[in-house]
């Protein structure tokens, strides 16, 4: 049974958020974002228990990484987090329809762009915890391409409607996890585009595929509800530049009908490759990677559960 929730204090971090918000406002936004990086690396110095399990996921996925190096991508992995809330608070006055290009680089995003503007099947969109998933969205919807994002809603609910009405101003739908199905098949069904963070532990009930090198329990709704409909899975993400509020937009996979019809084990397929996607991209960069989540949590029967505090 949850925990209940003290509404006074659930209102009063609403309204100190708000304020901070309105401050950030004052400053441009790199700076802001430089002093996101400084606040992150001074939580991360306090913070040893994440900095650890963060260490300890860095170690078994860079094995032949020096401890100093996994060091410093647990500090860039906070830093990185405390960066996203600065630029999600930022994104609507600054990413608009006139304006986005000066923000955003679209970059192998051809095949994509083709697919939702002649989408007829509809689309499912995958992404990771990984650079700034949050304008994905936002920024195809600011485009005119609408789509509807599952999400975990936050605990706080004040803070979490007004975040979540921040995601949803040009038109992108967010739609809590808990009683989603429906809503998301009768999209497909009509020719619509669903978007997913596909990294996150699914338990002992979800499918193990590999991760780093390491087997990690998988949610097999996204391979299934793409074999119920028939529709491609695109895998793709936002990296942020320079440390800057600019990223780069990128296809990294589309995985078609045709590609898995032909496989022994067609789940099994889509699951592995777009979780291989996900795995290539934040190679690529692994400091904009949320590092602190319990990935590897769950493990296959008969092996020994990983300790996470």
């Amino acid at each position: 049974m949850p925990k209940q929730r003290n509404d006074l204090i659930d209102r009063l971090q609403y309204l100190g958020l708000r304020l901070v918000a309105m401050v950030m406002h004052w400053f441009p936004v790199d700076l802001n974002l430089n002093s996101a990086r400084l606040f992150g690396a001074i939580w991360d110095h306090f913070d040893k228990k994440h900095h650890n399990r963060a260490m300890a996921n860095l170690e078994r996925c860079f094995p032949a990484m020096s401890d100093a190096q996994r060091h410093r991508l647990a500090r860039q992995s906070v830093q990185h987090m405390f960066m996203l809330a600065v630029e999600v608070l930022h994104t609507t006055r600054l990413v608009r329809v006139d304006t986005w290009r000066k923000y955003v680089d679209i970059d192998n995003f051809q095949e994509t762009l083709g697919l939702l503007m002649n989408n007829e099947k509809g689309l499912i969109m995958l992404t990771g915890h990984y650079g700034n998933w949050e304008i994905l969205g936002y920024v195809l919807a600011t485009l005119g391409f609408e789509s509807t994002a599952v999400a975990r809603p936050l605990d706080n609910k004040y803070v979490s409607d007004w975040l979540l009405g921040v995601r949803e101003r040009q038109g992108q739908k967010i739609v809590g996890k808990k009683g989603a199905t429906a809503e998301i098949t009768g999209l497909l069904a009509g020719g619509g585009v669903v978007g997913f963070v596909a990294d996150q532990n699914a338990g002992s009930k979800g499918i193990f595929v590999d991760f780093f090198g390491r087997k990690a329990s998988t949610y097999k709704s996204i391979g299934l509800l793409a074999m119920q409909y028939e529709v491609p899975v695109i895998v793709g993400y936002a990296r942020r530049l320079n440390g800057r509020f600019h990223f780069r937009l990128a296809t990294q996979d589309i995985i078609f009908p045709g590609d898995w019809k032909s496989q022994p084990d067609p789940l099994y397929y889509i699951t592995q490759r777009y979780t291989k996607a996900i795995e290539d991209f934040v190679r690529t960069d692994p400091s904009q990677y949320l590092w602190l989540h319990r990935r590897w949590r769950s493990r296959p029967k008969g092996e020994m559960p990983l300790k996470y505090d």
